[in-house]
């Protein structure tokens, strides 16, 4: 009994740090602007107000651009890393060929590399195939990214699929490209949805590429026209900038809540595989 309820304790006491941020950015979203900016903070609104999600999408400021372009990019970013890492990563599971291991450990370095090391190169290429400041731009960047973390997750799920079925196919004709669409695909489905839902969230989350690559502010993705558009020298919108963070928020919840299965079963099997 002790033991049971100093494990209700120890998650109620982790869930309320955890879940403090988010209260405190709901909370700050329906203050007014002096309760938001008061040097005593409250800890909910006195004067509870909408004002500040009506402005985001009737003010002078184009949030719904801002939202529309982080939702276009992220979703072109999570389909393209997908259906480029998916015969990657088939190709490192059942080929045999002698650069394989190198390969593969070499698309496991990339993916150490910090975001500010790739900066450089991918302004430079950017620049010359004239996409910076476009969003076709910015879904080459979050791609190049996020596309060595997807062939691995992408290989570990194709080693969980037993190699029998593909030999079976291979025995009724299918060539290797069908096999990967029509018999391998569909088992690995789980696989294909988790990948997705961590590029897209990492793509959403990503700061420092708009703010590099994309200098027009209509074209700009939330993260960074949060930072461009509430904060200035003399005064921050602390209500406007929280209305915004919590709107921000509600897709990734919302792809989390509706994959959360998917996700669970997709990150078990690989587990397994990978034991």
């Amino acid at each position: 009994m002790t033991a049971t309820l100093a494990r209700v304790v120890a998650i109620a006491l982790a869930l309320a740090w955890s879940l403090a941020p988010v209260y405190w950015m709901v909370a700050t979203s329906l203050k007014t602007e002096l309760e938001a900016a008061n040097l005593h903070p409250t800890l909910w609104p006195h004067e509870a107000t909408f004002d500040n999600y009506r402005s985001l999408w009737s003010g002078s400021l184009p949030f719904v651009s801002f939202f529309t372009n982080s939702l276009l990019t992220c979703l072109a970013t999570a389909v393209a890393a997908v259906a480029i890492a998916t015969p990657a990563a088939y190709a490192l599971s059942r080929a045999r060929f002698r650069l394989r291991t190198p390969l593969g450990y070499a698309i496991l370095v990339f993916r150490m590399l910090p975001l500010v090391v790739l900066l450089a190169p991918l302004y430079l290429l950017l620049l010359r195939v004239r996409l910076l400041d476009s969003l076709a731009g910015l879904v080459v960047g979050f791609t190049t990214f996020g596309l060595p973390f997807a062939v691995w997750m992408m290989k570990s799920f194709i080693d969980a699929v037993p190699i029998e079925i593909e030999e079976a196919a291979r025995i009724d004709g299918y060539p290797r490209w069908e096999i990967l669409v029509k018999v391998v695909a569909p088992l690995i489905l789980p696989g294909l949805l988790t990948t997705g839902a961590f590029v897209f969230m990492e793509a959403w989350n990503n700061l420092i590429y708009p703010l590099t690559f994309v200098t027009t502010l209509e074209r700009q993705t939330l993260p960074a026209a949060l930072v461009l558009t509430f904060t200035g020298q003399f005064k921050t919108d602390w209500g406007g900038m929280m209305a915004a963070a919590t709107v921000t928020t509600l897709p990734l919840m919302i792809a989390f809540f509706a994959l959360q299965r998917s996700m669970v079963r997709g990150l078990t099997s690989g587990a397994i595989a990978g034991a």
